[in-house]
């Protein structure tokens, strides 16, 4: 199973930014995918997360109205649109997929993931 992280760069403050993440040797709609990220110095957290099918999905506080998470079972891949960006959602990225067969998804923790792509770095300046 490979998780392959794209999209990341350098931004201004409210730019805009879309992260990829490719999934293979994955039985990509039996999964649950998230995005996670992790700044320096601290813990890795949750950004978002998609059901199966698309219809549900979460968001952690401090992105909710600016982040939207979708996927793309056709061609196995999570997108991350990050809009309005601020200097403290610099961080690196990570997807993750988490086998577990439910329809409406909540805001797990790393631990709940079973596979992690490479990361890609956002770094949003003022």
């Amino acid at each position: 199973v490979q998780l392959q992280a794209s999209g990341g760069g350098p931004v201004q403050a409210g730019g805009s930014l879309r992260l990829s993440c490719a999934a293979y040797e994955l039985t990509f709609n039996s999964y649950v995918m998230g995005w996670f990220r992790q700044a320096p110095g601290k813990e890795r957290e949750f950004v978002a997360a998609i059901s199966w099918g698309g219809g549900s999905t979460v968001y952690a506080d401090s992105v909710k109205g600016r982040f939207t998470i979708s996927r793309d079972n056709a061609k196995n891949t999570v997108f991350l649109q990050m809009n309005s960006l601020k200097p403290e959602d610099t961080a690196v990225y990570y997807c993750a997929a988490d086998r577990f067969p439910v329809d409406t998804v909540v805001a797990s923790p790393p631990s709940a993931y079973d596979y992690w792509g490479q990361g890609t770095q956002v770094t949003v300046s003022s």
